[in-house]
């Protein structure tokens, strides 16, 4: 299983960036999948998760009500939905799931909300 994200890129304050997480030749709808990112300088942080079921968790309060997560089962790509993006959303996003017990992590796409 492997992970490639893309979709980022720069945006102004209060704009729209919709993230992709593809799994070639895997089947996403066997995991979990979260989203977490890794500002400057900062650790890791979790943002949100959709379980095989569809239920969405936020881990982070800073981004509900501004960030969804929604997945393409047949072209086994998760998309993460960033609305009214602000400067400190500036970070690398990746997408996470774990397979066998172990995490499984792609490289990454940089955001950066910036006027």
């Amino acid at each position: 299983l492997q992970f490639v994200e893309s979709g980022g890129g720069l945006v102004q304050p209060g704009g729209s960036l919709r993230l992709s997480c593809a799994a070639p030749e895997s089947s996403l709808e066997d995991y979990a999948v979260g989203w977490f990112r890794q500002a400057p300088g900062k650790e890791h942080e979790g943002l949100i998760c959709i379980s095989t079921s569809d239920r969405v968790v936020y881990y982070a309060g800073s981004v509900k009500g501004r960030f969804t997560i929604s997945k393409d089962i047949p072209k086994d790509t998760v998309f993460l939905q960033m609305n009214s993006l602000k400067p400190e959303d500036t970070a690398v996003y990746y997408c996470n799931t774990q397979q066998n017990g172990v995490d499984i992590w792609g490289r990454g796409t940089l955001v950066t909300v910036s006027s």
